[in-house]
């Protein structure tokens, strides 16, 4: 399962850019004792990376029993994380100091979804 975003998929995000602010929806399933090593991924992220390219975590919590759900659609943790831009999440994913620590995000996820979310219904 792909847990990390690939240059194809930065590329087909900035292509689909409405423009403005977005939204990160992260679900993540940890691999077994990756809890630790997400928490050590997102602390480095939040001290370094967020501040450098202008996001911020809107939300951060743990999954609970799905009120309605297939079997096996339960997610152990649930961020979102708003960027000024799409651009600015495709800088930071790129950014070669972020690529010395993102293996410890690979690491602690046995299954993610990473969607960007456009504001409205």
């Amino acid at each position: 399962m792909a847990v990390d975003p690939k240059g194809a998929d930065l590329k087909r995000l900035l292509a689909e850019d409405p423009g403005g602010p977005v939204v990160m929806l992260n679900l993540l399933r940890f691999a077994p004792d990756g809890r630790a090593l997400y928490q050590e991924y997102a602390r480095r992220v939040e001290e370094t990376f967020l501040p450098r390219y202008g996001g911020e975590v809107l939300y951060s919590g743990s999954g609970d029993s799905p009120l309605v759900a297939e079997e096996g659609q339960a997610w152990d943790a649930v961020l979102l994380v708003r960027y000024p831009s799409r651009e600015a999440f495709s800088r930071m994913v790129s950014d070669p100091e972020y690529q010395e620590v993102t293996g410890l995000r690979t690491r602690a996820l046995r299954e993610a979804v990473l969607q960007p979310l456009v504001e409205g219904v």
